[in-house]
């Protein structure tokens, strides 16, 4: 363990939302269902090359990953600084505000509260980055912290660490397995008519913004390298697939490269580890090995120098009345004797 870390607490709040606690039963009961459960996910839920052989490939999805990062290719033969700035915006939003914030600490923890229209926009930008819809991440990421790093887990680097990184994702599981996916580790969002609204829209939503970009390049102002067909080019380029690329893969990282390398504050049951780079580039989401042992906790940078940034968006949030029952690290931490 970590020169001066912690031992994990499994204390819980004194008085839990009731959302939250839910969630936190449901992971529970999930986890302690014993061998049970986990030879259905085995059975469910083939890994690596065995997986490839047996069910295939997920064309649809190898053809929208390929495609994305054909588009950051050629973004550098597209530059524009409006389209670099729009790239870095939309980063910013789709993967911190909807990907870490939304998909992971609220829907998947329920680590603060919201209204849920904000619910719902943070569902939709999380959408946005390209990592499928948050019915999809919510159920995947329940799975992964109820059999983190054992068998069920579909993404630990046990597996190998390219198929934790993005191949787990590439096999065709078939539509039956999906649905039991959803159902199983995310009844509550199958629930939400509107979230299941949302799941639908994902592939018109991209095509939506793609178009919206197009258009903002093709109309902007030429003294900013824009009001042509390359400059709708360059907004397309860099607002979708440099972006995209980005999100994906530094998010990715957290399920790759996190399990892999780092240190640790906490012992753990399973290989998570605080890893600087991805801390700085995934928004706060690289410190895993601190929200492995506190996953409930809004803040996943538990010592003063561990930024977490997207942690900083939830309280900004909370001071303008837009989130409450935030769960800090004081809230769940048995204090030291």
């Amino acid at each position: 363990m970590h020169k001066g870390a912690t031992a994990v607490s499994t204390d819980k709040p004194s008085e839990p939302s009731q959302s939250s606690r839910k969630v936190t039963e449901m992971q529970n009961s999930i986890k302690q269902s014993g061998t049970a459960a986990v030879a259905a996910a085995n059975a469910a839920y083939l890994r690596g090359k065995q997986a490839f052989e047996e069910l295939g490939m997920n064309w649809p999805i190898v053809i929208w990953i390929a495609l994305v990062h054909m588009l950051a290719v050629a973004a550098p033969f597209f530059f524009s600084w409006p389209a670099l700035i729009t790239c870095i915006l939309l980063a910013f939003v789709t993967g911190s505000l909807g990907v870490c914030m939304g998909y992971h600490r609220l829907l998947t923890h329920q680590s603060f509260q919201t209204y849920r229209p904000i619910r719902w926009l943070l569902a939709f930008l999380g959408g946005l980055s390209g990592e499928g819809s948050a019915l999809t991440w919510v159920a995947q990421h329940r799975k992964h912290h109820a059999f983190s790093d054992e068998d069920g887990d579909p993404h630990s680097p046990r597996d190998g660490q390219w198929w934790s990184h993005l191949l787990w994702f590439m096999p065709d599981f078939g539509r039956k397995w999906h649905r039991e996916l959803l159902h199983r580790y995310a009844p509550d969002m199958v629930k939400d008519k509107v979230m299941v609204l949302i799941h639908h829209m994902f592939l018109p939503s991209h095509l939506i913004l793609a178009v919206a970009l197009f258009l903002m390049g093709y109309f902007g102002p030429t003294n900013w390298g824009l009001g042509t067909a390359w400059g709708g080019w360059s907004m397309v380029f860099w607002g979708l697939g440099v972006r995209m690329v980005y999100v994906l893969h530094v998010t990715w990282f957290v399920n790759s490269a996190t399990h892999l390398w780092g240190y640790r504050n906490y012992e753990t049951s399973d290989d998570s580890r605080n890893l600087w780079w991805v801390g700085l580039l995934a928004w706060g989401e690289g410190w895993h090995n601190n929200h492995h042992a506190y996953q409930r906790v809004a803040s996943q940078g538990h010592r003063w120098w561990e930024i977490d940034t997207t942690y900083w968006c939830i309280l900004l949030m909370e001071k303008l009345g837009l989130a409450w029952d935030v769960i800090r690290l004081k809230d769940v931490r048995k204090p030291a004797m």
